[in-house]
């Protein structure tokens, strides 16, 4: 009897643990922000300092590197966007980094499945933009990639880690076309509502 219960209880248990996962040293995150007439969202890992130099050391200058840790950074647009003064259709990409101590390029790449940028190949980059970077007067222990709308047009891709802040602006493709479709799907929904106030 005493072997079936201890049996039973290691069955449990074993059940219960599988559902379980290790602690992540980098845990992945996605961020999602409604943006114009779609999305953009931004799935990476976030890696933490653990009382490590990042930038020049860690992460060295003047070599590419996957904006976060173990699997390369997605980036996502809904719609074409204006990257920094620069057009990018709708879809799906690798969001790598060069960065230098007073500016880093930022560029999209084609390859959004990788691991790492261990098989980067510059050659499906799509654009890339060269922005300064920002001194954090307090440390930024996990690295963290924001979207922080500015207005209904306008957008900022947000990059911090340790002591290190870089800020790529973006913007609605081509505002004019959209403010169109606005205005057209609002006149048509203002003719459902006084069609169904008639009913």
């Amino acid at each position: 009897m005493k072997k079936l219960i201890i049996t039973a209880f290691f069955l449990v248990a074993a059940s219960a643990y599988s559902q379980w996962n290790l602690p992540a040293a980098s845990p992945r995150q996605t961020v999602e922000q409604q943006f114009s007439m779609s999305k953009i969202s931004v799935d990476y890992g976030r890696p933490g300092v653990n009382g490590r130099k990042i930038f020049g050391e860690l992460v060295p200058y003047g070599k590419v590197w996957r904006a976060g840790a173990n699997s390369s950074t997605k980036i996502t647009f809904g719609q074409s966007m204006d990257f920094d003064g620069k057009m990018v259709p709708a879809g799906t990409y690798g969001l790598f980094i060069i960065p230098q101590e007073k500016e880093w390029k930022v560029i999209l790449n084609k390859d959004s499945q990788q691991w790492g940028a261990y098989e980067y190949d510059e050659k499906k980059n799509v654009l890339d933009v060269t922005v300064p970077v920002q001194k954090l007067s307090e440390k930024q222990e996990y690295l963290e990639i924001a979207l922080q709308p500015v207005d209904e047009n306008s957008i900022n891709l947000v990059l911090k880690w340790d002591f290190t802040q870089v800020v790529v602006p973006l913007k609605t493709g081509k505002p004019e076309t959209v403010s169109k479709i606005v205005d057209k799907l609002k006149e048509i929904k203002q003719i459902e509502k006084d069609a169904a106030a008639k009913k």
